[in-house]
């Protein structure tokens, strides 16, 4: 069941500037200057942004010189694919039940 995530990943994920984000680390590794020319942020919003997923445990960062490269983390994300795989299934297998009213 979904209780296992912390709820705070779904408002990190529902946040579009962040999905984006998301999704181009999906594709590679990237530093912060390409995050700023691929989503036209400004370095200090990217920043915080970036800040929100590390906490989330949805990036990591390499430091490569004076630049900072970003990763995804798949496991994570496999992690959440997986819980709501499980919530599928028991929705399909409940899907005849239903309580009866007072």
């Amino acid at each position: 069941m979904l209780t296992s995530v912390e709820p705070d990943v779904f408002r990190v994920l529902g946040d579009p500037l962040r999905w984006k984000i998301v999704t181009l680390l999906a594709r590679e590794t990237l530093c912060t200057t390409h995050l700023v020319e691929e989503t036209g942020a400004r370095q200090t919003n990217l920043s915080n942004h970036m800040k929100v997923l590390r906490e989330a445990g949805l990036v990591e960062t390499e430091p490569c010189g004076r630049f900072t490269y970003y990763r995804l983390r798949p496991e994570v994300l496999a992690g959440l694919s997986g819980q709501f795989a499980a919530l599928a299934e028991t929705a399909r297998t409940a899907a005849g039940k239903k309580r009866a009213c007072p």
